[in-house]
């Protein structure tokens, strides 16, 4: 009776070990899958600004290419302006052009307030940068995950019942092949 009992609990042990083992396999790779859904949420995030920055970017251009030529023009009859020649004339003329140029300049940004280069742009440059560094972050947690979920199901007892229970496949990590190309140390695993 003492022997059966022995053998009985031996396989209560046994049986809510693997149990456990089960569960954690369904928790590491629970983790994984939420990692990789992070990073892709991620990625759709900073897919959604990519087109918003190129707009402005775009309107900026289209703003430069009216006002360079303008400020080319300008340039040159400051510059043909000299020292030695009193010239009224092209003194009107050079002022006549900088007040027009300053008035376009004062309707465009009033009618174009996203114009205004250095906050749009850096606003816009400082959430390409915020998503990238998310994007990174977001990778670092998803292969960390990897890591532990192949480690979980490599290791033993863990490896019998993933074989016989859950038969999951170990994940590989998440690597950047540009980034890698740059490197010439190469490790040997």
């Amino acid at each position: 009776m003492q022997s059966s009992f022995i053998i009985i609990a031996i396989l209560v042990v046994v049986a809510i070990a693997v149990f456990s083992i089960y569960n954690g396999i369904i928790k590491e790779h629970n983790a994984v899958q939420r990692g990789w859904a992070d990073v892709l949420t991620q990625e759709r995030q900073r897919g959604r600004i990519m087109p918003e920055l190129d707009r402005v970017l775009q309107q900026h251009q289209d703003y430069e290419k009216e006002l360079l030529p303008k400020i080319t023009a300008l340039r040159q009859g400051i510059n043909a302006l000299q020292d030695n020649n009193i010239d009224t004339r092209l003194q009107s003329k050079v002022d006549q052009a900088s007040q027009a140029l300053i008035k376009g300049i004062h309707v465009a940004v009033e009618a174009y307030p996203e114009l205004r280069a250095s906050e749009s742009f850096a606003k816009f440059m400082y959430e390409v940068t915020e998503q990238e560094d998310n994007v990174g972050a977001a990778v670092r947690i998803f292969n960390q995950n990897v890591a532990n979920f192949n480690a979980y199901i490599q290791s033993f007892p863990n490896n019998l019942v993933n074989r016989f229970f859950n038969k999951k496949q170990a994940i590989e990590i998440f690597t950047d092949s540009k980034a890698q190309a740059e490197f010439e140390y190469k490790p040997k695993f």
